[in-house]
């Protein structure tokens, strides 16, 4: 132990006391995440099978294929599409023909009906020269030609007018097959999935089996399939145990280093500390805890899902008295050290304000210089107490942190 000296057999071996820099530090394990993730999903209208998906891992760009899908019931819904185009088309061109058909019978009729009224108009030069019941009847056939024009030229300009109306039709339920292909080819498309970004592809866990997906899963719009992290910005989390996660508090500095880049080390700070425990295994009752750290520097890009060794640091005092814990003795409900005085000793009471598993901070009742012993002399190697005042005590009281400001101005002042 630095600091001890080399007692001759027999002794009490002791501490040298120095000033030095007090902390107290966890070690905890963790694995570094990303804060913003881009996550890539099955698409909307989507059901079917994996047949590609990138390795995990892997380093895309983007428009580069995530995944590979195979949807059955789309491809049969497409091919279905595209019959019904082929006979809405059909539909519309036997529509055409036959209004054509009709129109150029109606046209003929009009053509037929304007030469009977022609010779019609030619015999009324006759008229004049027939009998009275002749002239009527001639007069009679020439309303009726005249009757029978009207009728046919109304019948062809309702014809164009239905002609229209049915053409329009036939050309509305064409688009609307047109517009289903368009989905649906769209839907196929989108069976390729592709990367929106550059980054490291990790494959999603599967909602159903809880493992990551892999070819042959069944998946379905709106689940996740890859995972896409921003590596600029990271933080790191910890698995605490219920003891280790009661010492630690938001706001502790956290120091990481990481077995796969030793070279490299990073700090951060503790964010957040989840309410509720998790079990080590199923059915198991020890529990660990969440704990968000960030990451304030790096110098490197740490991708995710890095592990990493987090050193927490709970308590840190700058430029204070030190010493071992097995230096420190409980006698009458006060901390005490036995401090060296040529081959006897003195015991002292002390304020400790900080300790760590090993090391103590001793905030009043001892020197930098001084030797303290390790093991509890014998009471005739005792030969003075010391006790501290009850002003110095009273300053421990409330924050011992603040107290050691206050216990060196104090004794500045004096």
């Amino acid at each position: 132990m630095n600091g001890c000296s080399s007692p001759q057999e027999g002794s009490i071996p002791s501490f040298l006391v120095q000033r030095s820099d007090f902390s107290d530090d966890l070690v905890v394990e963790g694995v570094v995440e990303s804060v913003y993730t881009t996550n890539v999903f099955c698409p909307s209208e989507v059901e079917g099978i994996v047949v590609y998906i990138v390795e995990d891992g892997t380093y895309v760009k983007e428009g580069d294929i995530l995944c590979i899908i195979e949807d059955k019931d789309l491809d049969s819904d497409y091919e279905s599409a595209s019959i019904n185009l082929e006979s809405a088309l059909a539909e519309l061109n036997k529509v055409k023909v036959d209004l054509l058909l009709q129109t150029a019978m109606l046209e003929a009729d009009v053509r037929s009906n304007e030469a009977a009224t022609d010779i019609a108009n030619l015999d009324s030069l006759q008229l004049q020269y027939l009998s009275d019941n002749q002239r009527k009847i001639r007069e009679l056939e020439l309303q009726q030609t005249a009757i029978r024009k009207s009728k046919i030229e109304t019948k062809l300009r309702t014809l164009n007018i239905i002609h229209e109306t049915e053409i329009k039709k036939h050309e509305l339920r064409i688009e609307r097959h047109k517009e289903r292909i368009e989905k649906l080819r769209e839907r196929k498309e989108s069976l390729t999935v592709k990367s929106p970004v550059d980054g490291l592809a990790t494959r999603a866990m599967h909602w159903l089996t809880g493992k990551k997906i892999i070819e042959g899963d069944h998946v379905w719009e709106r689940l996740p399939l890859i995972i896409i992290p921003d590596m600029e910005e990271i933080k790191v989390i910890l698995e605490a145990s219920e003891s280790e996660y009661k010492r630690i508090n938001p706001g502790n500095r956290v120091t990481y280093t990481f077995d796969a880049m030793p070279e490299v080390q990073a700090f951060g700070e503790v964010i957040q500390k989840t309410s509720a425990g998790s079990p080590v295994e199923s059915g198991s009752k020890v529990k660990y805890f969440e704990v968000e750290a960030s990451v304030d520097s790096a110098g490197v890009l740490i991708p995710p899902g890095m592990s990493a060794r987090c050193q927490i640091h709970l308590e840190q005092v700058k430029d204070t008295i030190i010493v071992p814990h097995i230096a420190v003795f409980d006698e009458d409900s006060i901390k005490v050290v036995y401090v060296k005085k040529n081959k006897f000793y003195e015991m002292r009471q002390v304020v400790i304000t900080h300790s760590s598993l090993q090391t103590a901070v001793v905030a009043a009742g001892l020197a930098a210089q001084e030797q303290v012993a390790l093991l509890r002399p014998p009471r005739s190697h005792i030969k003075s107490k010391k006790f501290l005042p009850d002003s110095i005590i009273s300053l421990f009281a409330v924050n011992p942190s603040d107290s050691l400001i206050n216990l060196s101005s104090e004794l500045s002042n004096e």
